[in-house]
């Protein structure tokens, strides 16, 4: 894994549709779970930034080559993070988007946002989705069509600076506890320590995406790749870039990032659940 220490912004316009379920094994781009085709929308991919590619030291995100993909990976430290989900304003009104939640958080001490698990069209979370202690959707274990129900799916979870990601089965048998922060989404990418069985290791569906992974020291590794690429490569750099144990596909095609250390602020298009990262005192 080579860390680039200054390149050039990547802008690659993506136009976003609703996609047609693939063959069990194959990559698919991001779909509508809920039965209907959904709505296009035109996603103008911009990308805010002085010089968003030149790492800060203050920026928890770093720009690394992976199999001759470009990615972004940001690192969240138990000792220096917190993790919030957020989905709606204090109107109950969806957020949509990171600049609408960076203009809500505007005085907070940020240290980066990303699209979190994947929403049906009226921007609602799919499956389990807790925020700041309240279970706003319950597990959802049934089997459907998608991204989202290719077996097994998972949940990102934590309370306090204890981060995790287990199976949807292995969250539904072992936490009783509702935790401060929790959303489902699927794929799982690597399941203890192997990647997802049903993933190809380079399928044909290449997009812009990003997933969530938690290292054997409970740091959260927020990846995004900045071209586009296969389920099968996002899942090894994960397995063996990172070394996470368990990591979870959160979307594709209208992945994105907010890292105000480096001015960044991604816009693809609509997005639902978004997972926040503060730094706290000390950090």
């Amino acid at each position: 894994m080579k860390q680039i220490v200054s390149l050039a912004a990547i802008v690659l316009i993506v136009p976003l549709t609703a996609c047609q379920q693939e063959p069990a094994g194959q990559a698919v781009t991001r779909i509508d779970i809920s039965g209907s085709q959904g709505t296009q929308i035109a996603g103008d991919d911009t990308v805010e930034s002085g010089d968003a590619a030149q790492t800060s030291a203050s920026s928890a995100c770093s720009m690394t080559d992976f199999e001759e993909i470009v990615l972004t990976h940001c690192v969240a430290d138990p000792a220096k993070h917190r993790i919030a989900t957020a989905h709606s304003n204090n109107d109950d009104q969806p957020y949509g988007s990171l600049t609408a939640l960076s203009d809500a958080e505007q005085g907070q001490d940020i240290a980066f946002a990303m699209n979190g698990g994947m929403f049906d069209p009226d921007g609602l979370p799919m499956g389990y989705y807790v925020e700041s202690g309240d279970r706003l959707a319950e597990l959802d274990r049934e089997e459907g069509q998608g991204n989202f129900y290719l077996k097994p799916n998972g949940v990102f979870y934590g309370t306090g600076n204890n981060w995790q990601i287990k199976t949807a089965d292995a969250f539904y048998s072992t936490v009783s506890a509702r935790p401060t922060f929790g959303m489902q989404s699927g794929p799982m990418l690597v399941i203890n320590g192997e990647m997802h069985p049903e993933i190809q290791e380079n399928g044909p569906s290449k997009v812009i995406r990003n997933g969530v992974g938690v290292d054997s020291e409970g740091k959260a590794h927020f990846v995004i790749s900045e071209t586009p690429l296969s389920f099968g490569q996002l899942a090894r750099f994960f397995r063996d870039e990172v070394k996470t144990p368990n990591a979870l596909y959160l979307d594709g095609n209208i992945s994105a990032l907010w890292d105000p250390a480096q001015n960044r602020l991604d816009n693809r298009g609509a997005i639902g659940p978004m997972i926040l990262v503060e730094n706290s005192e000390g950090g």
